[in-house]
């Protein structure tokens, strides 16, 4: 994530720096195992579901199979024709405007998922949300979609959907009225606006109309970064880059996937939906960028924003959650900043003048200062990147990866496993490594 706080004085505008808890991803263990029977539970053994809920099953899902379809062959009036007649107007009007919205977004794959026993308990709704249908019904239902050029792997989001039956025939009554259950609609950029991509070597830009610089801009630099970051990540990615750029903090939120979410100090984030780190399997990587924090980025910190983000997507899978955050936004910025020209003096100019007034750090970046705002956040950033630049510098951009790899591919281990995984990798325990790092950042005062 990349906070606006942030302002390097070489720049004149802020720098990206991507924050662990701005990711919204899942880690699977990804045993590729079922669980095994219990007791009574006969291998293969299914309990067979009422006839009327297998009816009312199949009925939903043909329903959703034919949604899909018309999205994915443009056929509006098919569409539309899923939709409860008795259904909100206002509802009606937004799916119209997200069929239209969607005309110009390159689907590889569009369909939905029906999971019958997540159904919820919809008794307490109030009639005038339900309607006078006959029955009314919420189970579990996904939307597993791809943008080619963009997704390797389809994705998959949850959708609060409610279906309700007139007659004989099921159809989508509301996609919000189980919000006040908890069950909200994923919302999509196409949710938000008509949406146009630029395609690239390596990805797309999603945006909406009015944005057409920026998106100049950043398809310009969106393969070049790419490259950056492949000269020194050595592990296979799919080198494909989503980058959206939504037109508000509401669709920031949406995006990200966190109501709370701090846009007003964010320019860009690193996001996934899912994670399963054994077979090294990422679905739903985006980096989301903010429009306006966009604008006022310099070519040059626009080119640092992109290559610290993209290299949290090409390591994500091979990083566990849990890392050291000093460890995995250090690394990142390294790369962001690599070839740059950038001195530690300029790009770490909080850091340089705590070192001048105060003497050197004596502990690495707790995970926690990252957590923070303002002066304390910088700070965090600035060390965790100058760690980074002293282990390339003394130690070579190989030992570093690899130190990345080998910390990162752990998770939260214990103060004595992180001492011993150092000292695999550089030789030295934490202390040793703090203590060279000292020297390193009272040198580049001279």
């Amino acid at each position: 994530m990349t906070n606006r706080g942030s302002v390097r004085t070489w720049l004149g505008a802020a720098v990206a720096v991507v924050l662990l808890f701005g990711l919204t991803l899942v880690s699977i263990p990804g045993t590729g195992q079922a669980p095994a029977p219990g007791p009574g539970q006969p291998l293969g053994a299914v309990s067979p579901a009422p006839e009327a809920d297998q009816t009312r099953a199949a009925a939903v899902s043909d329903l959703l199979d034919r949604r899909a379809r018309a999205m994915r062959e443009r056929d509006e009036q098919a569409f539309l024709a899923t939709l409860d007649p008795d259904a909100d107007p206002e509802f009606v009007a937004a799916q119209r405007r997200l069929f239209a919205n969607l005309a110009k977004v390159p689907l590889a794959e569009w369909s939905y998922r029906l999971n019958p026993d997540d159904a919820l308990d919809i008794t307490d709704l109030p009639e005038e949300v339900t309607g006078a249908a006959a029955e009314v019904w919420a189970p579990g239902v996904d939307l597993r979609y791809a943008l080619r050029g963009g997704d390797v792997t389809p994705t998959q989001r949850a959708m609060g959907y409610l279906f309700a039956r007139q007659g004989d025939r099921w159809y989508l009554h509301s996609d919000n009225a189980l919000d006040r259950l908890g069950r909200r609609t994923w919302r999509g950029p196409w949710d938000f606006g008509p949406c146009l991509v630029t395609a690239t070597a390596h990805g797309i830009v999603l945006s909406h109309p009015g944005n057409e610089p920026t998106v100049k801009r950043l398809a310009g630099e969106l393969d070049s970064s790419v490259r950056a970051v492949g000269e020194l990540w050595p592990t296979r990615w799919s080198e494909r880059v989503v980058l959206l750029l939504p037109d508000s903090p509401a669709e920031m939120r949406a995006l990200v996937g966190a109501r709370d979410f701090p846009v007003d100090a964010v320019v860009a984030v690193a996001v996934a939906d899912r994670v399963d780190n054994a077979s090294r399997e990422v679905t739903g990587q985006r980096v989301v960028l903010s429009p306006t924090g966009m604008r006022a980025l310099s070519l040059s910190s626009l080119r640092v924003v992109l290559r610290h983000e993209i290299t949290h997507l090409a390591a994500r899978a091979d990083t566990v959650d849990g890392s050291p955050t000093w460890l995995l936004e250090g690394f990142a910025d390294y790369v962001g900043y690599r070839d740059s020209g950038v001195t530690l003096a300029e790009g770490a100019p909080d850091l340089m003048k705590r070192v001048r007034d105060e003497g050197p750090p004596r502990s690495l970046p707790e995970d926690h200062a990252f957590r923070s705002s303002g002066p304390e956040l910088d700070l965090a950033y600035q060390e965790s990147w100058s760690l980074a630049r002293f282990v390339a510098e003394e130690y070579g951009e190989d030992t570093l990866v690899r130190l990345y790899r080998t910390l990162a591919g752990v998770g939260a281990v214990s103060a004595r496993a992180t001492d011993s995984l150092l000292r695999q990798v550089l030789g030295m325990d934490r202390a040793a490594l703090v203590e060279g790092w000292q020297g390193y950042l009272a040198e580049s005062l001279e």
